[in-house]
C-alpha cells in the first residue's frame, strides 16, 4: 500500500511540476531570444486547476495599461529624497523601463536575477500542490497579494536598472540628437525667466534668489555649446537642480493662463528682434560685398602709377590683327575689377586646348582703364590675345540713345540708390545695389555695337572660374536663335514671376509666370541673328516701360529675360554651375563637371566674406607672389 500510495503521489507532483519546471527554465530549448514573446503570451494562458481565470500579471487588461499601472505604483511610492535622486523623467521613458522589466528583453538580466514571471508561477505552483487536493478558499485574495508583492519587486528592479537604462537612453539620445542637453538647459532658462517675471514668484523671495542662483550655474554651464559633448561634466547635475526649482515654481505659480500669456510675449518680441536682426545682417552683408578691400583699392593705383611711367609703345598690346577675325574664339568681359578679370582670362587660358586662337575683349570704365592695360600688359595670358577698350570712347552710346543711360543719370535715380533715409525703401536692398548704376552692367545689350564685326561672342562675368575648354560652344547650333544659356528652373525662385511682375497687364499678357529663368554669366551670342531680329531695339522698347520701374526692378537679368523671351536655346548644365557665392550646398559632383563654375551672389571669392570651400577654385589662378600683390597686401 506505501508503495502504491508514494507511486500516485509522484504521479500528482510529477502532473504538476513538469509544465511549470518545463515553462519556467530558462536553458529549455524552446525558449530562445527570438521566442521571448511567445513564451510569455503561453505563460499568460496557463490556469488554476478547474478556475478559468488566466494567469495575468494584471487581470485582463491589456499590455499599455498594465506598464501604466505598474509606472504609477512605481512612482506613487517613491519618497522625496528617493524623486531627487532618480531626477523628473518623461513619460515616454518610464514606459520603457515598464516595458523593458514587463517583456524581459535583457538576456543577461535574465541569467542573473529571478524573472517576475517564474517569481509568480512558482508561487502558484505552491498553492496549487497535490498534497493540499483542494484549491483553498481564499485563492483570490492570495492572488491579490502575490501581485502587489509582484509590482513590490518589479519597482525595485525599475529602481535597481534606472541608472543603468537611463545611460543606454541618453547614449541612444545623443546619437540621434547629440544637442539634446543643450537644448533642454536653454530650455529651462527659458522657462526660469517666465517664472522670475511673474508676480507669484517674485513674492517669493527665498525661491527668486534660488532661481537666479540655478539660472548662472547653467548660463556658465552652457556658455557657447551647440552639442552636449561641450558641457561640463557637472551639467547633467546642474541640469537636476535647476528641474527641481522649477518644480517649485509650479507649485508657486499655478495659474497656467498667466504663464502662457508671458510666453507668447516673450514669443512675440523674439520675432521682432529676428526680424530687426535679418534686416540689419541684409544691410551689412550688402555693404560688405559692395566696398572695396584695400587690396583692390591699392592695387589699380599701383598699375596706373607704372602705366603711365611707359613710352607710347609698350603701352600697345601684340596680335591685334586677331581682333576681327570670325574664325577665332571671342570673349566678351566686361569689369572693374582687375583681379577678377585676371582669374577669368587665366582660368580660360589655362584649359584651353588652343590658347592662340582664343580672343578676350575686355571692357572697363575711365578710373581703371590704365590699371587693366598695365596687368595684361606685365601678364599677357600665354599665346592669346588681349584688348582692353575704355567705355568712356564709345561715343555712340549716350542717354539719346541708350534709354537706361538716361534713367541712370536721372535725379530720381540717382536719389533711390543714394538717399540716406528711404520712406518707401525695397523690402529686398539688392534691388537698390549701386553697381547698377554702372553702365558696365549694361553693356551685354550692346554687344553687335561694341563688336560689328563680329559673328558669334562668348560673354563671361568676372566673377567666374572656367575650368574646361570652351571652343566647343562655338559649333553649338542655337537653332535660330540669339541667345545659348543654361537653364535654372531647378529651383521655384528662379522662374519668370520671381523676376518679373505679372499684376501689371503688360507682363501678364506677354509673358509666362512660370516660364523657366536662364542664368547670366555665360552665354554665347549668335550676333548676326541679333542684328538680323534687332534685339537692341527690343530691348530700348521694353526699357522706355520700365521708366517707373513697375514692371521690374532695376538690375539685368529681368530686362534680359524680356528681351531674349522665346530667343534663347538652353544649353547642358555641364557648361555652367552657379551659387558658388551664396549657396555653400552646391553638389561637389557638378561642380567638378562644370566648365564654368559662377560666384553669383554676395560672396565673392575676392571677399573675406566668401565661402571658404569655394575659394579655392578661384585662388588657385590668382599668382599671390606676383609683386603687386604682395606690395597691395592681397593674401589668399
Amino acid at each position: 500500500m506505501v508503495t502504491i500510495r508514494n507511486l500516485v503521489l509522484f504521479l500528482l507532483l510529477l502532473t504538476v511540476a513538469a509544465p511549470i519546471l518545463l515553462y519556467t527554465d530558462p536553458s529549455a530549448s524552446f525558449t530562445t531570444p527570438s521566442s521571448k514573446r511567445d513564451f510569455l503570451d503561453e505563460v499568460t494562458a496557463l490556469t488554476f486547476n478547474s478556475d478559468g481565470n488566466r494567469l495575468n500579471l494584471l487581470p485582463r487588461e491589456s499590455p499599455a495599461v498594465v506598464r501604466r499601472d505598474v509606472v504609477g505604483v512605481i512612482y506613487s511610492t517613491q519618497d522625496s529624497d528617493s524623486s531627487r535622486r532618480q531626477g523628473i523623467l518623461s513619460t515616454k521613458t518610464r514606459d520603457q523601463f515598464s516595458a523593458r522589466v514587463l517583456s524581459a528583453t535583457d538576456d543577461e538580466t535574465q541569467s542573473q536575477t529571478v524573472n517576475p514571471i517564474q517569481q509568480l508561477t512558482h508561487a502558484a505552483s505552491e498553492m496549487d500542490k497535490p498534497n493540499d487536493m483542494h484549491v483553498s478558499s481564499n485563492t483570490s485574495q492570495n492572488r491579490e497579494k502575490m501581485h502587489v508583492q509582484l509590482t513590490q519587486k518589479t519597482a525595485e528592479k525599475v529602481d535597481e536598472q534606472e541608472p543603468k537604462d537611463s545611460g543606454a537612453e541618453k547614449e541612444r539620445g545623443n546619437a540621434v540628437m547629440p544637442d539634446a542637453q543643450v537644448r533642454h538647459l536653454k530650455d529651462q532658462l527659458i522657462r526660469a525667466k517666465v517664472y522670475l517675471s511673474l508676480p507669484a514668484a517674485k513674492a517669493n523671495p527665498h525661491f527668486v534668489r534660488e532661481l537666479r542662483l540655478r539660472v548662472k550655474e547653467v548660463q556658465r554651464a552652457v556658455l557657447d555649446a551647440s552639442k552636449d559633448s561641450d558641457l561640463p561634466k557637472n551639467a547633467v547635475e546642474k541640469l537636476k537642480a535647476m528641474e527641481q526649482t522649477l518644480a517649485k515654481g509650479k507649485q508657486i505659480q499655478d495659474d497656467c493662463s498667466t504663464v502662457v500669456k508671458k510666453l507668447r510675449a516673450m514669443l512675440h518680441s523674439a520675432e521682432e528682434q529676428l526680424r530687426v536682426h535679418k534686416k540689419q545682417t541684409m544691410f551689412l552683408t550688402q555693404l560688405t560685398a559692395k566696398t572695396i578691400p584695400k587690396g583692390l583699392h591699392c592695387l589699380p593705383l599701383r598699375l596706373t602709377t607704372d602705366y603711365y611711367a611707359l613710352n607710347s609703345s609698350q603701352q600697345q598690346f601684340p596680335n591685334q590683327e586677331k581682333l576681327e577675325d570670325n574664325q577665332l574664339y571671342h570673349y566678351a568681359l566686361f569689369s572693374d575689377n582687375v583681379l577678377a578679370a585676371s582669374a577669368v582670362v587665366n582660368s580660360t587660358v589655362t584649359n584651353a586646348k588652343h590658347p592662340s586662337k582664343h580672343v578676350f575683349h575686355i571692357v572697363t570704365d575711365r578710373l581703371n582703364y590704365a590699371a587693366m592695360r598695365m596687368w595684361f600688359l606685365n601678364n599677357p595670358p600665354g599665346k592669346a590675345t588681349i584688348q582692353v577698350q575704355n567705355v568712356e570712347e564709345f561715343t555712340w552710346l549716350n542717354s539719346s540713345y541708350s534709354p537706361v543711360l538716361k534713367q541712370l543719370s536721372s535725379r530720381s535715380m540717382i536719389n533711390y540708390y543714394f538717399r540716406a533715409h528711404h520712406t518707401n525703401s525695397d523690402a529686398n536692398l539688392k534691388f537698390r545695389n549701386p553697381k547698377y548704376l554702372s553702365i558696365l552692367n549694361h553693356l551685354r545689350f550692346y554687344l553687335p555695337e561694341i563688336f560689328p564685326k563680329l559673328s558669334k561672342v562668348l560673354f563671361l562675368d568676372d566673377d567666374i572660374v572656367v575650368q574646361k575648354d570652351l571652343s566647343g560652344l562655338w559649333s553649338v547650333d542655337l537653332k535660330g536663335n540669339v541667345n545659348g544659356a543654361v537653364e535654372t528652373c531647378g529651383e521655384s525662385f528662379h522662374r519668370f514671376d520671381r523676376y518679373l511682375n505679372f499684376s501689371n497687364p503688360l507682363i501678364s499678357k506677354n509673358f509666362d509666370p512660370r516660364a523657366c529663368g536662364w542664368a547670366y554669366g555665360m552665354n554665347v551670342f549668335d550676333l548676326d541673328e541679333w542684328k538680323r531680329q534687332n534685339i537692341t531695339e527690343v530691348y530700348h522698347r521694353w526699357q522706355n516701360l520700365n521708366q517707373d520701374r513697375e514692371l521690374w526692378k532695376l538690375g539685368t537679368l529681368p530686362p534680359g529675360l524680356i528681351t531674349f523671351w522665346k530667343r534663347t536655346y538652353p544649353l547642358e548644365r555641364r557648361w555652367h554651375v552657379l551659387g558658388l557665392g551664396y549657396n555653400p550646398s552646391v553638389n561637389q559632383r557638378d561642380i567638378e563637371r562644370a566648365a564654368v563654375v559662377h560666384y553669383n551672389g554676395n560672396l565673392k571669392p575676392w571677399l573675406e566674406i566668401g565661402l571658404p570651400k569655394y575659394r579655392g577654385i578661384w585662388s588657385k589662378h590668382v599668382d599671390y607672389q606676383h609683386v603687386y600683390l604682395r606690395e597691395c597686401n592681397i593674401n589668399p
